[in-house]
C-alpha cells in the first residue's frame, strides 16, 4: 500500500522493534527470520528497500546480498550488523550494499536512512502517486490535493495510499482493515468509519468528495460515480 520494507532479521526483539517502529512510521513491513526465508521473499517479491542482518541461520546476510544482486535486483539494501571493522564494512558495501548500519543504532538514523535510500534519484517516480488532483510521495509522505499540503495522521495516510493505489475499485472493509489495521474487521467497530470521516474533511476542505460510501460493500476513491 505504500512504500514496501522488507526486514531480514533472526532477533525477535530488534526485528519487533523494527518492524513496529517503521509502521508507525507510514512503510509496509515485512519480516523474514532467517536466511532461506529472508532467500524465498527477496526473490518472490518485490521491495523498495531491504533491511539485512549479516548474521542469519541458515544463510548469512552476505550470501544473500551476493545472491540478489547477482540475480539483477537493484533494489537498496541497508546491512545491519554488529561488525564494524573497516574490512567488514568494504566486504558489504563491495557485495552491493547501499549502506551500513552499525547495531546499536539509533530508530532516529535509521529511519533518515531508508528515507534517504527511498528518495534515490533513479527510484523517484516509482514513489509519487496520483489521482484525482491527489498526489502522495511515499519517499517523504507528504500529500497534496490541488497543490494544497494536508496534513495527515499515520492511519489516514496508510488509508489514503491504499485508495489511491487502487482508485474506482469497491474496497471491502475487511480488505481495509487487513491492510491499513493489520488486523481482521469483526463487523461491530466503527474506527473505520471514524478515520474516513477525518480523510474526508480534510481532502474536501480543497475540493468535491472523493472517497464515496459503497452500500453494504464499503468504499471507493474517485469521483461521483467513478465506480
Amino acid at each position: 500500500m505504500s512504500v514496501r520494507l522488507l526486514v531480514v532479521e533472526d532477533e525477535d526483539e530488534i526485528a519487533d522493534f523494527l518492524v513496529r517502529g517503521l509502521r508507525e512510521e507510514g512503510f509496509t513491513v515485512e519480516r523474514a527470520a532467517d536466511g532461506h526465508d529472508g532467500w524465498h521473499r527477496l526473490s518472490t517479491e518485490s521491495w523498495d528497500v531491504v533491511l539485512l542482518d549479516w548474521w542469519l541461520p541458515g544463510v548469512e546476510g552476505l550470501t544473500l546480498l551476493q545472491r540478489y544482486r547477482q540475480s539483477g535486483r537493484t533494489t537498496p539494501v541497508l546491512f545491519l550488523t554488529a561488525r564494524d571493522a573497516i574490512p567488514d564494512r568494504v566486504r558489504g558495501l563491495d557485495a552491493g550494499a547501499d549502506d551500513y548500519l552499525r547495531k546499536p543504532f539509533a530508530f532516529e538514523e535509521l529511519l533518515a536512512r531508508v528515507r534517504a535510500l527511498v528518495r534515490r534519484p533513479d527510484r523517484r517516480a516509482a514513489t509519487v502517486l496520483a489521482h484525482a488532483g491527489v498526489t502522495l510521495d511515499l519517499a517523504t509522505q507528504q500529500v497534496r490535493r490541488s497543490g494544497r499540503r494536508l496534513d495527515l495522521t499515520a492511519r489516514e495516510y496508510a488509508l489514503l495510499v491504499l485508495f489511491v493505489r487502487h482508485p474506482g475499485e469497491v474496497l471491502s472493509r475487511t480488505r481495509i482493515y487487513e491492510q491499513v489495521w493489520d488486523e481482521r474487521y469483526d463487523g461491530v467497530s466503527n474506527t473505520l468509519e471514524v478515520h474516513v470521516m477525518e480523510l474526508r474533511k480534510k481532502l474536501e476542505a480543497h475540493g468535491p468528495r472523493l472517497i464515496q460510501t459503497v452500500r453494504g460493500r464499503g468504499y471507493v476513491f474517485g469521483p461521483e460515480g467513478s465506480e
